[in-house]
């Protein structure tokens, strides 16, 4: 760790400490070149892949335009904030997991219909109408007699 008053690289850990959540460390540390204290913040990463659109565009991976997508899909439907919240983990869980920097949007939101398909049919067809824009009717029986 490099000091931010003399830029000296040599540091001393003085005092650690995790946040009330666990998610961030608290370091105090002395330089040893100048010997001034100050405060380091340490959290983990994590890296989601890339979007790319169907046009070709890329976008950063947001999870309240996930989150967006899935409550309009289940609006008025009998299904608790903690199964959307275990199903955005899953889909998000199965993005780190894969490794892949970039992940197209069709697969995104196969994952989505996916988990709507596990917590509620209704919810998985309204989602489903829409992102595979069906052209007549007989797509749209035929993906509720698959159900």
């Amino acid at each position: 760790m490099r000091c931010p008053f003399c830029s000296h690289t040599e540091t001393q850990v003085v005092e650690t400490r995790e946040s009330d959540e666990g998610d961030v460390v608290r370091r105090r540390r002395r330089c040893l070149g100048c010997d001034k204290r100050f405060t380091t913040y340490e959290r983990a990463e994590i890296a989601l892949p890339v979007v790319v659109k169907k046009d070709g565009t890329r976008a950063d991976f947001d999870p309240a335009k996930l989150r967006a997508s899935m409550q309009l899909a289940l609006r008025k439907r009998p299904v608790s904030i903690e199964q959307v919240d275990a199903a955005m983990e899953r889909i998000q869980e199965t993005l780190l997991t894969s490794g892949a920097r970039e992940i197209p949007s069709t697969r995104l939101g196969e994952l989505v219909m996916r988990e709507l398909k596990r917590i509620d049919k209704v919810a998985y067809v309204r989602f489903a109408s829409v992102y595979r824009s069906f052209e007549d009717v007989d797509e749209f029986r035929q993906l509720i007699r698959d159900i």
